[in-house]
C-alpha cells in the first residue's frame, strides 16, 4: 500500500548538496515527490512509495547525513495518488 512521507530537515542540511543526493536516492528507488530548499534553513520533502521503500528512502538519506542532520520531523500520510516522480522544487 501507497504511502505519503512529509519531511523536515533541520541541521547543517542546505549548501551541501543535500538536495541532489535526496533526488538520486528517491529516483534509483522510483519514489514520486519533491525536496525543496525552506527559507528557515530546513529542507522539506515529500515522498510517495510503498512504506517499505520510504522505510529504505530514510536510511538512505540517515546514512549520507547523519553528522548534518540535527534534528527531523516525520509525518505519515496516506498517498495523494498525484506524486510520480521526483523532483527539486525551488
Amino acid at each position: 500500500m501507497r504511502k505519503q512521507l512529509h519531511l523536515f530537515y533541520s541541521g547543517k542540511v542546505q549548501g551541501i548538496g543535500f538536495r541532489c543526493t535526496v533526488l538520486d536516492i528517491a529516483r534509483q528507488q522510483k519514489i514520486g515527490g519533491w525536496v525543496k530548499n525552506l527559507d528557515d534553513g530546513r529542507v522539506e520533502v515529500i515522498a510517495e512509495a510503498s512504506e517499505d521503500i520510504l522505510n529504505n528512502f530514510l536510511q538512505d538519506i540517515d546514512q549520507h547525513f547523519s553528522g548534518h542532520v540535527k534534528d527531523l520531523t516525520t509525518e505519515w500520510l496516506p498517498a495523494s495518488g498525484e506524486l510520480s516522480i521526483f523532483e527539486i522544487k525551488f
